[in-house]
């Protein structure tokens, strides 16, 4: 049962947002040693010597980063404060890409190909023909932000199951079955009315969805960002909150091609009549508007 996670989740969150988004904490710091920042300084202490521009206060610039975030120099109170709220938001983002996992999963094993339209050899779906739960409607992801106590946490972790979820029930609406040869026993069968068969295995990308541009990256931190409370995000003004969830969507929407590749419709047993049957005259012939049944499982494998 191919996973959703063809790669590496949270490494490739944590490399961008270090690498790629690089926020720094404390943020808008000006460097002492600057004459712009000693003017700050003296300001509100009476003015560093040359020891504290050096050391205490400058620092030097962070070689590395702190999880997630980079310390604005190598002062020990920014590198604790990166190093504390990145861990935090490690644990968030790191809990996240979980949770989606296994919501994920567990929609997947549900989904369904329903009311498909059988025509001699070929299956064809109109959009909508792949029922499949919404990703909010997993438990694991359901009671994910209950499970947190502070109304930032709850907030954060609402907007990422509500955002996701919206997304790929959008791409999932719209799925289609544009005439696969999936019943080649179809196309001249030796009786009135053709049994339950399976269809030929197919990668799911062939089943194409005009919402498929609704799991890329933009889209889904847009989701995401527009579910976030409204509090929340006017509190944030160095706008960390999109840098949490551009990290999410930045392995989520990697992923979901590649799963899109490996991932077989199986087991859609197609069945239908065959109307042009009249032994011994005509002993064979083609299924014509047949059907299948619809049972869970479709892209469990």
């Amino acid at each position: 049962m191919p996973s959703i996670e063809s790669l590496p989740s949270k490494q490739l969150a944590q490399a961008y947002f270090e690498y790629v988004l690089q926020k720094t904490l404390p943020v808008k710091w000006v460097n002492p040693a600057l004459v712009k920042g000693a003017d700050h300084y003296a300001k509100y202490s009476g003015g560093p010597g040359p020891m504290d521009w050096m050391v205490h206060i400058a620092g030097i610039p962070a070689l590395l980063p702190d999880p997630y975030f980079w310390a604005a120099t190598t002062n020990k109170y920014h590198r604790k404060a990166a190093s504390d709220i990145g861990e935090k938001t490690k644990k968030f983002v790191d809990t996240a890409l979980d949770k989606f996992k296994q919501a994920h999963d567990y929609c997947r094993a549900q989904a369904k190909i329903k009311d498909l339209k059988i025509m001699a050899l070929c299956a064809i779906g109109t959009p909508g023909c792949l029922d499949m739960p919404k990703l909010a409607d997993a438990p694991s992801f359901k009671s994910w932000p209950d499970s947190y106590k502070e109304k930032n946490g709850k907030a954060y972790a609402k907007a990422v199951v509500e955002g996701l979820s919206g997304q790929f029930d959008k791409w999932a609406s719209k799925v289609m079955v544009p005439g696969l040869p999936w019943y080649p026993a179809f196309a001249t069968y030796p009786g009135p009315s053709a049994a339950p068969l399976p269809n030929i295995p197919m990668p799911l990308i062939v089943c194409p969805s005009p919402m498929m541009a609704e799991v890329v990256q933009m889209k889904l931190k847009k989701a995401m960002v527009d579910a976030l409370d409204k509090r929340v995000k006017d509190n944030d003004a160095d706008k960390h909150h999109e840098a949490i969830f551009d990290a999410i969507a930045f392995p989520i929407s990697l992923n979901f091609l590649l799963w899109l590749l490996v991932q077989q419709i199986m087991n859609v047993l197609g069945k239908g009549p065959v109307p042009v049957f009249a032994p011994p005259y005509v002993p064979l012939g083609p299924v014509l508007a047949g059907d299948n049944i619809a049972t869970p499982g479709h892209l469990a494998t």
